[in-house]
């Protein structure tokens, strides 16, 4: 299974190209998805951070597909890194806008707390992958934004108010487990479509369920903590 697949399209090699088919179908959806939030006009924090956690993480997967997958052979190892610092970025992102949506319902001076943990948390874990040039970190980084701090926050935001928005996010992050789940233990249903390509499509799927998460998200109906 661990075999790289490789094929050959105009005398050019394109290795993994299954892998980097799915990659650069969570780009396109990311982009569009980015893209439908800029048009919407909405300014809020919250829908602001949505739509660079989309735009960014667009980027992440364009650059893991194309440089990480289909032409590493063309690149150094150190290539890696510019898509492993955008998926950072992003996640770094969809925790500030879980965090945003969090003024619904939280004191101002709390959410500013969570914004100041969250840049530290992020300072750390680049600094982190960038001197050592360990994939861990960007695992870790993104299974500690998604599975502790956005799905506590949307969780705590669903139990509270029973908002639509947080239910779509909180099956988003059940996705994105799904997701990790099928990357860690490695399990490939084929040589040609191996566990990347299983993982990608859930990502895919977690980040349609971010978006209509994203789109009934209402800021105007705030029931702040006394």
């Amino acid at each position: 299974m661990d075999e790289i697949n490789t094929i050959f399209v105009g005398g050019i090699r394109i290795d993994e190209p299954i892998v980097t088919i799915t990659d650069l179908l969570v780009s396109v959806l990311c982009f569009i998805y980015a893209y439908k939030i800029h048009r919407s006009g909405k300014k809020e924090k919250t829908f602001i951070f949505f739509k660079i956690y989309f735009f960014t993480m667009g980027i992440a997967t364009f650059l893991g597909g194309v440089i990480g997958h289909a032409f590493l052979y063309a690149f150094s190892f150190y290539w890696k890194l510019p898509g492993w610092i955008m998926s950072m970025i992003s996640i770094m992102f969809v925790e500030r806008a879980a965090i945003e949506h969090t003024r619904i319902l939280l004191k101002d001076s709390i959410v500013k707390a969570f914004g100041i943990i969250n840049i530290i948390e992020f300072l750390t874990f680049l600094t982190l992958t960038i001197v050592t040039l360990d994939f861990f970190f960007v695992e870790f980084h993104s299974g500690y934004g998604l599975m502790f701090v956005v799905l506590s926050l949307e969780s705590y935001l669903f139990f509270k108010t029973k908002n639509p928005a947080s239910k779509y996010m909180l099956i988003g992050v059940g996705l994105a487990a799904i997701a990790a789940l099928f990357f860690m233990f490695k399990i490939s249903p084929h040589q040609w479509f191996n566990y990347l390509c299983v993982s990608h499509i859930f990502m895919a799927a977690a980040a349609t369920l971010f978006y209509i998460g994203t789109k009934k998200i209402d800021m105007s109906v705030v029931t702040k903590q006394k």
